[in-house]
């Protein structure tokens, strides 16, 4: 019988270069567990983990492990996701901001735990989602968090991920203004101003579970948020009703919908596409769940919180200031 192979795709400058300090570990931690395991550091070449991924998929490995922070796991997933035949599919995220990695739960901040994870060999079969061209695994979103996005420092976002949104996000609330959107999804159209749209997989947004209280990993629907709102103290209204456990899902200033297909198009100026954390395209895009796309190591048994999801010092410290920023704007009664 043929050993199990298994090709580790890592991205040496990820997390303070962490991952080539942990290489050896991973790699010996996966050869216990039964792999002929190899490793490939990334380059600076365009699509350089997506290529690897694609080939090593063609070349029979069994699983694949993406080593590194959001772009690394967005291209692995690229590179496989179009192909008949897939291989497994493992994630060791560099740092504390892979939001991924919560909703797998996986350790964040312990290459060889997640390893560790990895070789327990419990999976899930997980949704991908399609837009247009590109897959993507978690968030694609259109308006105020596409401007975001480009809006926040590439450091500030490294470190911090999706918790750097919020910081920018206090200071650019003031000034957002509604996009003129057509959004055709299973079982409806909205076609008016909106502020922005999301397009969720999972439930972890910039580690708030409470964005999307109700997410499945498997069901084959995106969550669709469509925020129809842009005056400034309503949003802050809905900020606060998320913070206090999910209670934005009925407010009728918000769609909350789950669907399997949507389109998203503007109507009178560029709409830029924001795809796990990355430009993605303008609209009109057209966005597909493919259900049980790729099968993903996850850790399912029942494990302590504090090894899931909680908050760091630094992220603490990001989320504080924000609902410190969001405190000094005005705010209205219901």
């Amino acid at each position: 019988m043929m050993k199990k192979r298994c090709r580790v795709i890592y991205n040496p400058t990820s997390g303070r270069e962490a991952m080539k300090k942990d290489l050896i570990g991973i790699l010996d931690i996966m050869e216990n567990a039964g792999y002929e395991t190899s490793a490939f550091a990334t380059t600076a070449e365009k699509n350089s983990a997506q290529n690897e991924a694609k080939r090593a998929a063609l070349d029979g490995f069994d699983l694949l492990i993406a080593a590194g922070g959001d772009g690394t796991i967005n291209e692995v997933v690229n590179g496989i996701a179009p192909l008949d035949q897939r291989p497994k599919m493992g994630i060791i995220p560099a740092g504390t901001t892979n939001d991924y990695a919560r909703a797998l739960k996986i350790p964040r901040e312990d290459p060889l735990a997640a390893a560790q994870v990895i070789a327990k060999g419990q999976t899930v079969k997980m949704d991908i989602g399609q837009a247009n061209d590109n897959y993507f695994v978690n968030i694609a979103a259109g308006g105020l968090l596409s401007t975001l996005t480009y809006s926040v420092p590439s450091e500030l976002k490294s470190q911090f991920g999706y918790l750097a949104y919020l910081v920018k996000g206090a200071e650019l609330l003031p000034r957002i203004k509604p996009v003129k959107m057509h959004i055709e999804y299973d079982d409806g159209v909205f076609d008016d101003q909106a502020s922005m749209f999301f397009v969720a997989l999972t439930n972890s947004v910039g580690g708030f579970e409470q964005i999307v209280p109700d997410a499945s990993l498997d069901d084959g629907k995106f969550t669709l948020i469509i925020v129809k709102t842009a005056n400034l103290v309503e949003i802050l209204q809905l900020i606060r009703k998320v913070f206090n456990g999910g209670k934005h899902v009925d407010d009728p200033r918000i769609i909350y919908v789950k669907t399997s297909k949507i389109v998203a198009s503007a109507d009178d100026k560029q709409m830029m596409i924001n795809v796990d954390g990355e430009y993605g395209g303008d609209a009109p895009m057209t966005f597909i769940d493919h259900k049980q796309h790729i099968e993903m190591c996850a850790n399912t048994d029942e494990i302590p919180d504090s090894a899931i999801t909680a908050e760091t010092a630094l992220e603490r410290d990001v989320r504080d200031r924000f609902v410190h920023e969001m405190e000094k704007i005005p705010d209205q009664k219901d």
